[in-house]
């Protein structure tokens, strides 16, 4: 019995099961033997065991010590991980919040783009309705008067109201122009004209 507590306790000291079952087969055939060198060597290694039994060696950490330190490195882990999740929490808020000012931007362009296309449709239609006013204004013109506005204007100018006055009208002014003002009017609304043919 007193051989089974004296293991158990090198055991827990730390010595290693094989050493201890070589140690203890030696001691049992030193005891057979039955001369006084024998009882002597028992004691003697009776003495070296109950001595590592009570010991506690700094370089064989008991299994307490071993479950403390994993334990210790779960705990060290699980922290690096709780700080990482939230350091994604945080940056995934921060990206809706960027998200959101995208969309609240692309909503305001959207918007501007609307009233911008709408305020360019009735640019379009105002001029549109000058460039008609104007139009009937050179008609109802004497043609000699006309004749004489058309003559100080562009020549590419001219030619945009020419093209748009009544034929009968554009002819009357045409013919007060000088004749080189009037071929250079006449050969832009001809191109004008041909590009829009080759365009349908």
């Amino acid at each position: 019995m007193a051989r089974f507590k004296i293991a158990r306790r090198i055991r827990r000291a730390g010595i290693g099961t094989l050493p201890l079952l070589a140690g203890l087969l030696m001691a049992s055939g030193l005891v057979r033997l039955g001369d006084g060198t024998g009882g002597v060597l028992v004691r003697e290694f009776g003495a070296i065991a109950l001595s590592a039994a009570t010991s506690t060696p700094e370089t064989a950490p008991s299994n307490d010590d071993e479950v403390s330190v994993i334990l210790t490195a779960l705990k060290d882990r699980e922290a690096q991980l709780d700080a990482r999740e939230a350091r994604l929490v945080e940056r995934e808020a921060q990206l809706d919040g960027v998200e959101e000012r995208i969309r609240a931007q692309m909503g305001e362009l959207e918007a501007a783009e609307t009233k911008l296309s709408e305020l360019l449709k009735l640019a379009n239609q105002a001029t549109e309705t000058d460039l008609s006013r104007l139009t009937t204004v050179y008609e109802t013109m004497k043609p000699a008067e006309a004749a004489r506005v058309f003559t100080e204007m562009e020549p590419a100018f001219a030619a945009g109201f020419l093209g748009r006055m009544r034929p009968e009208s554009a002819a009357q002014v045409m013919a007060g122009l000088d004749p080189q003002t009037a071929y250079t009017i006449s050969v832009m609304i001809a191109g004008r004209n041909a590009a829009t043919g080759s365009q349908d």
